[in-house]
Formats: C-alpha cells, sequence, structure tokens
C-alpha cells in the first residue's frame, strides 16, 4: 500500500513539474519577445466609425493662448515678439506694405481677420498695426498684442466686441514709398492704355 502511495505521488509530482516547466516556459517567451500565445495577441484597432456631426460654418479657429502672448512692450502698450527675424530697411508710415497676416482676439483666440498678399498703406490702419508695420524688416514675422487703445477703443468693430485687446501675426513680404507705388500705377495706366489702342474698332 505504502509503495503505490509512494508510485502515485511521485507521478503526481513529476505531472506537476512539468505542467510547471511549460508555463514557465511560456512566461519567458512573452517576456523575451519570442512567441506570443493567441490568447495574449494583439487585435488590430477598430476603424472610426463615421461622425454624423455638421461642421459649423463659417470655420473660426481659435488660437491658443501661448500665442496670444508677447514678451516686449513698447512705451506706447504696444507687445511684441519676433517669430523670423531678418535684417534690413524699415517702412515708414507713408510707404505702403505687402503683408501675410492673420488677427485674433487676445481673449478668446476667436481669428477675426485674415489675409494673403494684402496691400495697404502703413499709416492707414489702426494705430497699434501701423506702429508693428514700422518695427519689421522684409522678410520677417512677427506678433504684436494690441490694446483696445491702440486698436477699435471703445468701438466694436465687425466681429471684435467694443473693448477687446488684439493679437496680430504679421509677415512683411515687401514695401513701397509713395513714389514708387505711383510709378506703378503710372506704369500700368500706361499698358491698360495702350491695350484699348490696339483693340480694333467695330465695323
Amino acid at each position: 500500500m505504502a509503495v503505490q502511495w509512494l508510485t502515485a505521488y511521485a507521478a503526481a509530482m513529476t505531472h506537476t513539474l512539468r505542467a510547471g516547466l511549460r508555463i514557465a516556459s511560456a512566461l519567458a517567451a512573452l517576456v523575451l519577445g519570442t512567441a506570443a500565445p493567441a490568447a495574449f495577441a494583439a487585435s488590430p484597432p477598430k476603424p472610426p466609425a463615421p461622425s454624423l456631426q455638421a461642421i459649423p460654418l463659417p470655420l473660426n479657429p481659435i488660437i491658443p493662448a501661448a500665442q496670444r502672448l508677447c514678451t516686449q512692450a513698447a512705451a506706447s502698450g504696444l507687445g511684441s515678439v519676433v517669430l523670423t527675424p531678418a535684417e534690413g530697411a524699415k517702412p515708414g508710415a507713408d510707404d505702403y506694405a505687402l503683408v501675410n497676416y492673420i488677427g485674433y482676439l487676445a481673449a478668446t483666440g476667436m481669428v477675426f481677420d485674415q489675409g494673403m498678399r494684402s496691400a495697404f498703406p502703413v499709416g492707414g490702419v489702426i494705430p497699434g498695426f501701423s506702429e508693428g508695420l514700422q518695427m519689421m524688416t522684409k522678410g520677417s514675422i512677427w506678433r504684436f498684442c494690441v490694446p483696445a487703445s491702440l486698436g477699435y477703443g471703445d468701438e466694436e468693430s465687425g466681429p471684435i466686441p467694443a473693448g477687446s485687446d488684439l493679437v496680430f501675426q504679421v509677415e512683411l513680404l515687401d514695401y513701397k514709398s509713395p513714389a514708387e507705388v505711383d510709378a506703378m500705377r503710372a506704369a500700368a495706366a500706361a499698358a491698360n492704355g495702350a491695350q484699348e489702342q490696339d483693340v480694333p474698332a467695330p465695323r
């Protein structure tokens, strides 16, 4: 009887030891990445379901808070930060500027205006924008933080509430003096006149 018990005990221990070795081998394979049992295999990600939510129009992006801040302040209260520096001369108040720009509210980051290759007189815009343009060199990109006193003040202007501080990112592409602009206008008028003379008269 004792012999049979010992035999059965030895057989049970051998079975347990073999099972333990199989589990240990499986765990080692998982740790070392040599095998991936089906139960632990990663399932492929599910594709996203189509959204039924419409995009509200017009599309007005919100600029993050960190891009509404400036690092320098002029005596006038105009804030600024140079994003892309450049060397060279600067436009004056009587010059005409060609710019890429985006304007947004300092409080919320809501974009209220933007333009590409927009041309206008440096002195013909709000005081803060005009002052900022005269700080720039051609090819540079600046951010200007315009207090309400240098913007639209206590007046509402389109989507801009009264008393709003504004932020502009401006890239100065080029600028021209009034004399250069007058010469360009004269050349364009002469070219248009020449084209009109070349048009044959109706018979």
